[in-house]
């Protein structure tokens, strides 16, 4: 191993170090992306294989960046599972174009921190400007936009914008006095048996408790009952409790479930109740107009957030969350110490960031949003949907023709769940075999009771052969 013994001038990189150790991490990036489909898409190490041949203490004089390469080469590669292989088909697919990536880059190059517009200006402005930008591009309704009473926020994960969704509903309910004893023990969130788990996470988090979060039954297609709803929401209110947060879900986490945004928005907006829509999937085909027709019913939403990092072309982090009235996420989130005091703030006429999210500190995000727009440009991020669509109906087809297997639910966008015609225990074999042979990866949920296999198209690299080898694996799988 080579150790570097820097001196006073010599102990950080010079930018023509930096230029050329980059070369070669941009370059290692480049060759990993050319030889993914050659490893095992499931990573094969064993628990703790990885730091078992990591050095028990931190190196005590710096080392050269070969021999880091090296070790990531050799350790950390073999403990990766490879989203970004053309046979990942599990959860949902996490975009990695390379426009993106160097948008990341830069973000790290540039180190800014964008907590306030006065610590950035063109970080926020840029990420206020592109987020108008995908108004536009998803035919969203016009109040999300920066012009208006709202406007759209980049945080981490959809998670985080359910989150401040929710604060932002307990805010408006309570006008501010949530922490009034008895109070708080009287909100109650509502969203589907199908919804993802974040939700519950958040009630916790905002301390509402998941004893008041309901779920709300389905239908036959796994989507919410606005008749139920409906009910749910008046037995509450008749047994004295507050209804102040709804979750509706345009492409559910289990099979891509849209629930019935207008009817659901038109109860919401009748009780007097939050609506926050999360389409952190599926969002991202309205880009195409064809989809645009998931969006109705957006006009009775308070919130709305999507994931570009999930089918947009770009990496994670990177959700999009809009609000139609920024007063209440702002009043709840919003401090203001002595030491973040500052001319621009106090005139109201620049958005402070930090006011919109949990955390203090944001990363210039928008930078690698905005590149991947710029590269790719509308149309092409519509043949990027458009491809993969046409490659899930390829698999539906291929099912459909199949012996051994059949749909599990409707076939929607670029997600499939299907299972063998077995018992439970059969599908979750099959699901095992081929994962631990690695040459594709998919994973499951439970529909009805059912143990369901979930096929998810997103990869950059994906092709029509990787489509018809992975039933050709799931073919021979349920043979043996």
């Amino acid at each position: 191993m080579k150790n570097k013994t820097p001196s006073a001038t010599d102990l950080h990189m010079t930018p023509e170090e930096f230029r050329r150790q980059g070369y070669q991490i941009i370059d290692w990036i480049a060759d990993y992306w050319g030889r993914v489909e050659e490893f095992p898409v499931l990573s094969q190490v064993a628990p703790n294989e990885v730091r078992s041949r990591l050095p028990p203490s931190p190196p005590s004089v710096g080392e050269s960046l070969e021999d880091v390469v090296k070790d990531l080469e050799n350790i950390i590669l073999p403990g990766l599972t490879h989203w970004q292989s053309p046979n990942f088909f599990a959860y949902f697919p996490t975009s990695c174009s390379a426009p993106s990536v160097l948008g990341e880059l830069l973000c790290a190059g540039l180190g800014v921190q964008g907590m306030l517009w006065v610590t950035s200006p063109a970080c926020t402005e840029l990420e206020t400007h592109v987020l108008d930008w995908l108004v536009e591009m998803l035919d969203l309704p016009d109040k999300f936009k920066s012009t208006g009473t709202g406007g759209g926020v980049l945080q981490d994960y959809a998670s985080s914008a359910t989150l401040c969704a929710l604060l932002a509903a307990r805010e408006r309910a309570t006008e501010g006095r949530s922490n009034r004893a008895g109070y708080q023990d009287k909100l109650v969130a509502y969203c589907s048996t199908q919804t993802h788990s974040s939700i519950e996470k958040a009630v916790r988090i905002t301390g509402l408790g998941s004893e008041n979060l309901r779920l709300i039954n389905v239908n036959d297609n796994f989507a919410m009952l606005p008749d139920a709803l409906a009910a749910q929401i008046a037995k509450d209110r008749q047994d004295g409790l507050v209804p102040c947060f709804v979750c509706a879900t345009i492409g559910t986490t289990s099979s891509l479930a849209v629930d019935p945004v207008s009817e659901i928005g038109r109860t919401c907006q009748r009780e007097g109740v939050w609506l926050h829509v999360d389409a952190a999937m599926a969002g991202s085909a309205a880009v195409c107009p064809e989809y645009q027709y998931l969006h109705q019913g957006l006009e009775h939403a308070d919130s709305y957030c999507f994931n570009p990092h999930k089918w947009l072309l770009v990496n994670h982090d990177c959700d999009c969350f809009y609000v139609a009235d920024k007063t209440a996420l702002t009043n709840a989130l919003s401090i203001l110490p002595e030491y973040l005091k500052n001319v621009a703030t106090e005139t109201g006429d620049v958005i402070d960031y930090r006011d919109w999210q949990i955390p203090l500190g944001r990363r210039f995000r928008s930078l690698k949003l905005w590149l991947t727009i710029r590269y790719y440009g509308i149309e092409g991020l519509q043949k990027h949907i458009r491809k993969h669509v046409s490659l899930t109906k390829l698999f539906v087809d291929l099912i459909e023709e199949s012996n051994s297997f059949e749909l599990a639910a409707p076939p929607f966008l670029n997600l499939v769940c299907f299972r063998h015609k077995g018992d439970n225990q059969t599908n979750e074999r099959i699901l095992d075999k081929v994962n631990q042979e690695g040459q594709i990866y998919l994973t499951h949920t439970k529909l009805n009771g059912r143990y369901v296999l979930r096929f998810c198209i997103g990869q950059i690299r994906t092709e029509e052969h990787h489509v018809r080898r992975a039933v050709d694996i799931l073919e021979e799988a349920a043979r043996c």
